[in-house]
């Protein structure tokens, strides 16, 4: 794996009180985030074992006043950081920065957690903990809440990942298209995250794929629980994942599929196949992401762009390439003409109305 810019030294020494600490990257949140931080209390019944860290991505609107109001209202809970904006990715490692808690957990200021499954949840890591059979890696299920249909859509693991036991990669059964392990479905063990540094890049969207994807071969013990824990709040206009959006940002998305590229020779550097062949699957999907909003971008620069992160990666790992680029995925995003090109539109539309993803 290549090299990474270092991350400042964690400032949040871990704390024998603290079994995890919850990171809420936080800019302009002040419609959402009382909900957020709410729902993290009262989950966990304020537990003294919990740390939220609100994290004040240089926000002009309340989001500095309302962090500051949490920690004064529950000073050994929750603490808060301000920082001048340097985007998502330095919010989410200033929170781990800052962590004192065995494990970390990033919480979009517009999400929140389920009760219930946060409790479950808790309980799972204590009596991990009391075993000191900690894990490196604890996934639970995920929610797209469309709160404006009313609607909503659950993404589990149940049939492919081995239940309330800790399991090791060579266990993982096959991943659907739409279950990839996204940073919702993600709770880390601190001390994986700081061990090498994650190469998140400052003043750059999309870079939850780079947490749910770099440290992965890191983990070599998982725990999986069939609870629906993460409730990811989408389809507000301007959101990161609206389709206008993601095409107006579409330089972002090759920019952090190339970090992604660069991370790893999958066949070289992960020596688990069935971990290898998920990792596969995901940086493929995100070829096809770009492939696809380079054919809804009007942008006449594009498909040479494209191209070029084509020809990219085929120097980069020519194994990568030909999996990517010619498998059943790759082929799907990248049909010739303009009636393929139309079709390649027309099955990611199709899959969204199926996942509800945007």
């Amino acid at each position: 794996m290549n090299s990474s810019p270092a991350i400042p030294e964690p400032v949040g020494t871990p704390a024998p009180d603290k079994l995890i600490t919850f990171g809420i990257p936080s800019y302009n949140a002040a419609q959402d985030l009382d909900r957020c931080v709410t729902s993290i209390l009262e989950g966990s019944a304020y537990a003294p074992d919990i740390e939220v860290i609100i994290v004040d991505d240089g926000s002009k609107d309340e989001t500095p006043a309302i962090a500051d109001a949490w920690v004064a209202k529950h000073p050994g809970l929750v603490r808060a950081v301000h920082q001048e904006n340097g985007g998502h990715g330095m919010a989410v490692l200033a929170g781990l920065r800052e962590a004192r808690g065995s494990y970390y957990k990033v919480v979009d200021s517009d999400d929140w957690l389920d009760g219930p499954a946060l409790a479950r949840m808790l309980e799972i890591l204590r009596t991990l903990s009391a075993r000191d059979e900690q894990v490196d890696l604890f996934i639970a299920n995920y929610v797209y809440e469309k709160v404006f249909e009313g609607t909503s859509n659950t993404i589990s693991y149940r049939h492919v990942l081995p239940r309330d036991r800790v399991f090791t990669w060579g266990e993982i059964g096959s991943f659907g298209p739409s279950q990839n392990l996204l940073m919702h479905s993600l709770c880390y063990r601190t001390e994986v995250l700081r061990r090498e540094p994650v190469p998140l890049p400052a003043h750059t969207f999309y870079v939850d794929n780079i947490y749910a994807y770099v440290p992965l071969p890191r983990c070599t013990s998982i725990y999986y629980a069939d609870i629906d824990l993460y409730r990811y709040f989408i389809g507000r206009e301007g959101q990161s994942v609206n389709e206008a959006t993601m095409v107006r940002r579409l330089d972002q998305q090759f920019k952090i599929t190339r970090i992604m590229m660069d991370a790893y020779h999958l066949f070289d550097d992960v020596s688990e196949p069935r971990l290898r062949r998920y990792m596969m699957g995901y940086f493929t999907m995100m070829m096809a992401i770009c492939s696809v909003f380079t054919e809804l971008s009007s942008d006449p620069a594009k498909p040479a762009e494209l191209r070029a992160l084509w020809a990219e990666l085929r120097a980069h790992d020519a194994r990568m390439y030909r999996r990517a680029r010619f498998g059943l995925v790759g082929l799907a995003t990248n049909l010739p003409t303009p009636f393929g090109r139309r079709m390649t539109v027309g099955l990611y539309r199709l899959a969204g109305k199926i996942v509800k993803f945007n």
